[in-house]
Parts: C-alpha cells; structure tokens; sequence
C-alpha cells in the first residue's frame, strides 16, 4: 500500500518495523491476560478494536496527513493484534494435549500466514482491479482497507458465536499464576534460557528482512533493479499458487513432527525456511522478469515459511511448557518479534545501500547464525511426537 502511495523504501522498512514493538513487548502485559477474564474474552474483544482501525485506516487514506494517521491505526492494530496473539496462544495450549498441539501447529501457522497472505495477495489484487478502475490509488487503497475492516469485523462476529468456551474447569483455573513477577522469575530460570533466547533471536534473522523487501522488489521498476511487476500480478501469484504451497508446507510439517518428534526434522526445516534467500538473490542477479521463475520462487518461498516455521513454533511451545504457559509462550514469541524486527528495521536501509542483488546476498548470510546456534539448544528429541497406540490405551 505505501508503495504504490508513494512512500520511500527506508520508511516502509523503518516505520513497518517499528509496528513489531507491541509484539516484542506484550509479555509486559501477558500476565494480566492470563489473571483477568478469560483468553476467549481477550481475543473476541481484540479483533473488535482491530475492525475499527482497520476501517479508520480506509476513511482516513484521503486526506493530506494520511501516512501519519493510517500509521497511528496501523499501531492500535498491531496492539491488539499483540494482545490477540497472548490470548489465542493461551487458548490453544489450554484446549489441546502435546502431541495434539505438534499435530495442528502447521495449519495454525498456515492460517496465521494466510492472514499474511489475504494481505499481501487477496486484498493486493483487489486494490490492483480499483487502481485501474478508478485511475486513483489512493481511491483504491482507501476501499480496500474499509473491505479489510469489514472482514475483520466478519470474522469477529463469527468468532464470537463458535468458539468454544472451556476455561472454567478447575484444572485451567490452578495453572493460572499467582503473581505478576512470578511469571517473569519462573521462565527466565528455565535450565538453557540463554542459549534458547539467542537462537529465537537469531533463528528469523534473514527471513524477516527478505520479507520486508521481497515486495517492493517485485514491485519496483527494472531501472532500479525491481522486476516491474503490477499490484495486482504480485497479488495473483501470492494469493493463488501461493496459498497453495503454503498450506502444504504448514500441514506436512505439523505431520511430520507429530510422528518423528521435533530433533528429526528441526534442521530441514531450519533449511527450508531460508532457502527462498538464494532464490532471490538469483533473481536479482539475474535480472530475470520471467513469470516461471518469479513464481517458482514464490512456491519456495511460502511452501518454505509453512513447512519451516511449524518447528520452531513446536520449539516455542516446548519452551513455555509448565505452569503459566499463556504467559511463557507470549515471552518466547516477544523475543521472536524482537528478532524479527531489529533486521526489519534496516532492511531497507540495507536494500538502498547495497542495491536487490547485494542485500538478498546479505539475507542469505544473515541465515547463518541460527544454524550454528542449533547444535547448542536443547529439547527433547521426542518432543511433539503423537503416543503410540498401545500407549493411549493402557
């Protein structure tokens, strides 16, 4: 969106960024989740207040201070969102067993990049048809965002009226903390806290500042090193083939995990998340516009995130394992947001200063410390495996 509003590369990569901050620091905030109320109120409330800035953002979009009140939106968003994030983590351990947890984790993180997806692609390829439509983009974009409020206010509704509510029982109710601080002393005294903190840190590091530029390389002109694809064929291979692949990704590895454990598949995956890193920096290399292999790409890249993330987010989990588990599991994932956007930050920066081909080469090199540090953290090999049978039944 910002692109096409004519906003630079360094403030899209600085001010997007900067919109991780309430990610990195919800565990400030976590334990109340877990004290007050209950998760499902939290999120059902969250995706309420999501609705209204997202529609604020689409009436807002017209007028001569949009960058500056469409990013104030874009902040209550991300808060919410945030917050959304501790309730529905919480909500999901509380309602399923280990193994269970493992089995889904993959169609979890499959619909939380489809969310990504009906940004980057759907909703891309609807502002593309209004840009041509009405020859405005701002015009475009403004309609598109009051679509993207409505179908937050969609899912809300939806949301409120089938989700289960189960946080009554007794058990759910003792796992809850006793105190503030407690759940902040209890997981930093985790045996390998440190080493497990540095490789959430590091495990995203080149994969979040290629997501951040992946866009407007695709995006800008050939003169400047870009592909010089429209809105809408960017919207079309995201939104389409690669929906596709993503799902596939995500569920296999949940599979896979539930059946071998975690140790197994934990560097496959770590491989197959940054993989797409070469491919783009091929791309850019290259100088390569054809349709064949921008969407290969794009396959590799979204079969990559959905079959790669499913391990770390079953390392995540493992991680918050024990009482206050809501709450551990929003330390662990601040930590991941944190990771995710200190690179975001100078992506693009680093795009401007080293031109598409040098700073994809850079995102290649940026993956390697996560693969050094995996060899360090610990877990159970088994971790996220399904009981056997015979097991289940004694």
């Amino acid at each position: 969106m910002y692109k096409k509003l004519g906003i630079s590369n360094e403030d899209i990569g600085l001010y997007t960024s900067l919109l991780y901050i309430p990610w990195v620091i919800k565990p400030l905030w976590s334990p109340f989740v877990d004290l007050k109320s209950t998760k499902r109120n939290w999120f059902l409330w969250m995706q309420l207040l999501a609705s209204a800035a997202l529609l604020a953002i689409g009436f807002t979009l017209p007028t001569n201070v949009f960058f500056v009140t469409s990013l104030a939106c874009f902040w209550m968003v991300a808060f919410a969102s945030a917050t959304n994030d501790i309730a529905t983590d919480g909500y999901y351990m509380i309602g399923l067993t280990e193994d269970k947890q493992s089995f889904f984790v993959g169609m979890r993180s499959v619909f939380y990049k489809l969310a990504n997806v009906t940004g980057q692609g759907l909703l891309v390829i609807l502002a593309g048809y209004l840009e041509t439509y009405y020859g405005d983009n701002t015009k475009a974009w403004s309609y598109t965002m009051i679509c993207a409020g409505a179908l937050m206010l969609l899912f809300t509704m939806t949301n409120f009226f089938v989700a289960p509510k189960f946080e009554g029982s007794k058990a759910i109710v003792l796992d809850k903390p006793k105190g503030f601080f407690e759940v902040f002393v209890s997981f930093f005294k985790k045996p390998g806290m440190g080493m497990a903190i540095a490789f959430i840190l590091f495990f995203r590091l080149g994969e979040s500042q290629l997501v951040k530029m992946a866009s407007p390389f695709l995006l800008d002109p050939t003169s400047v090193g870009g592909l010089g694809y429209s809105t809408s064929e960017v919207g079309t291979i995201y939104g389409t083939i690669g929906v596709i692949f993503l799902t596939v990704g995500g569920i296999l590895g949940g599979i896979l995990i539930s059946r071998h454990g975690l140790k197994k598949w934990m560097l496959p995956m770590l491989i197959a998340l940054n993989a797409p890193n070469a491919l783009y920096a091929l791309l850019a290399l290259t100088g390569t516009t054809s349709a064949f292999a921008v969407t290969g790409t794009v396959i590799v890249e979204q079969f990559g995130y959905g079959f790669g993330i499913a391990g770390f987010m079953v390392y995540l989990i493992y991680i918050a394992e024990g009482k206050s588990k809501t709450s551990h599991y929003a330390l662990a994932t601040g930590f991941m947001a944190l990771g995710m956007m200190l690179p975001g930050l100078i992506s693009g920066f680093m795009q401007e200063w080293l031109g598409y081909a040098g700073f994809f080469i850079w995102v290649v090199l940026a993956a390697l410390p996560a693969f050094f540090l995996l060899k360090f953290i610990k877990y159970p090999a088994d971790f996220g495996k399904a009981k056997e049978k015979d097991e289940q039944s004694a």
